[in-house]
């Protein structure tokens, strides 16, 4: 909670008068909550293991309850692209609803912006706009009613045992939830369909961490030096980094050279020659090394097509 007058000081023009305070109303519908989850069914397998249904079929089923609710369109929430494809080509071979197709839109942040658009555009019907949590916060698809939530995200984690960022599939936290189900209380009251149980909610933790927990701090710390904002591990952050990730990440920068120390001032770390270069490139810094060591063998051309690949996810997956 921020104070208006207090946030609107901080924002004085030069003769000292604080910013003008604009206040946007916003409005919500109420949403109903419904809970599926995957492991609801009561039967049990040949080995007496209870059955547990799979995604994509959880959220055809999902999908028909929500059409005989009435019309609005629905939006599901998928980790990823691959999800996305999978469960639209399930989709496609619904039955027409009422002598009409539904018509499936995906939407993530590796499609181009034409394709991205598309969910902003009229159409007749039903439309199902299958999304990663791109629609979470981001952006607000219109004409929502229903909201489909599988309760899965893709988030990127440094790990620091095999140094490298990762991008797993985990549960999101409470508030992440609730803002996805939040999605369809945008134009009338609506219905949401989670895919797990009001337990597995309950126990999940409130809030996502912040991302400079989970990140690699390596180029955190290269900018900050450039910027000269200080040490790192003394700068009052609201969720300071562990210890051992700072140490990580100046190791890294002092193996790659481009950090420095200055003896006359007690130890202080401070960039070299290379690490000032290094600071301009919006890269990875190992990445970004490997095309300064290229440029001093001649070999630019090549490099950048091998750093280029490495810092996609897959560089065989394009937009179709």
């Amino acid at each position: 909670t921020i104070d208006p007058e207090r946030f609107a000081a901080h924002f004085a023009d030069r003769r000292g008068r604080p910013a003008p305070i604009i206040e946007v109303s916003g409005r919500t519908y109420p949403v109903e909550l419904r809970y599926r989850p995957l492991m609801e069914l009561p039967e049990e397998d040949e080995e007496g293991e209870a059955v547990v249904r799979d995604q994509t079929e959880a959220i055809l089923d999902a999908v028909r309850e929500l059409s005989a609710e009435g019309l609005g369109d629905i939006l599901v929430f998928l980790p990823g692209d691959r999800e996305i494809r999978d469960t639209a080509d399930a989709l496609a071979d619904l039955p027409p609803e009422r002598g009409r197709d539904l018509e499936i839109v995906p939407l993530y942040s590796r499609l181009s912006a034409a394709e991205q658009h598309r969910v902003f555009q009229s159409h007749p019907g039903r439309r199902v706009v299958l999304a990663t949590n791109v629609a979470e916060t981001s952006l607000t698809v219109p004409g929502i009613r229903y909201v489909v939530d599988s309760g899965l995200a893709r988030i990127s984690r440094y790990s620091m045992r095999t140094k490298v960022q990762r991008l797993p599939i985990e549960p999101i936290s409470q508030a992440s939830a609730n803002q996805r189900s939040g999605r369809c209380g945008r134009v009338e009251a609506g219905i949401a369909i989670r895919l797990y149980s009001e337990e597995d909610f309950l126990a999940r933790p409130e809030f996502t961490d912040p991302e400079i927990l989970r990140t690699n701090l390596a180029s955190v710390i290269l900018q900050m030096t450039s910027l000269g904002l200080g040490d790192v591990a003394r700068f009052p952050f609201v969720d300071p980094p562990d210890r051992r990730n700072v140490t990580a990440g100046v190791q890294l920068l002092e193996e790659l050279g481009a950090l420095g120390t200055v003896p006359a001032a007690e130890g202080r770390r401070t960039l070299t020659r290379l690490g000032r270069r290094l600071a301009r490139l919006p890269i990875d810094p190992r990445l970004g090394r490997m095309i300064l060591e290229a440029e001093r063998l001649g070999c630019v051309r090549e490099v950048v097509v091998i750093a280029a690949a490495l810092s996609l996810q897959d560089p065989r997956e394009r937009p179709a």
